[in-house]
């Protein structure tokens, strides 16, 4: 699982995988960044519009042109350099990937 420890959705999502007795490994963006081969994996497995939190403060700071200018090369450098944008969590479940705290994928990969 890949997200941020203090994330609300990502405390949620800990929660219901510990309930469940679900073993993870948990990559913390603040702790440990998030390189370049980790975005273009993101960026590879969800639409850019997916990966992008637009809802968050981090991205509400960015100047309008980086904003307006927003495509698979931009995000990555973005990715790398504020990775609290990245939507979260992201959920790597034998090779299926989930993003967000989404309980019907969720229960259909961890039995």
């Amino acid at each position: 699982m890949y997200g941020i420890n203090n994330c609300d959705t990502v405390k949620k999502t800990k929660k219901w995988l510990e309930d469940r007795n679900a073993d993870y490994e948990f990559h913390d963006y603040k702790q440990q960044g998030c390189p370049a081969e980790l975005a273009n994996i993101f960026l590879k497995q969800f639409p850019l519009e997916q990966v992008i939190n637009k809802r968050g403060t981090t991205w509400r700071k960015l100047p309008e042109p980086v904003k307006e200018n927003l495509n698979q090369k931009t995000a990555k450098v973005l990715m790398q350099e504020n990775p609290s944008l990245i939507k979260r969590p992201i959920l790597d479940i034998d090779s299926q990937w989930v993003i967000g705290f989404d309980i019907e994928s969720l229960s259909t990969l961890i039995k």
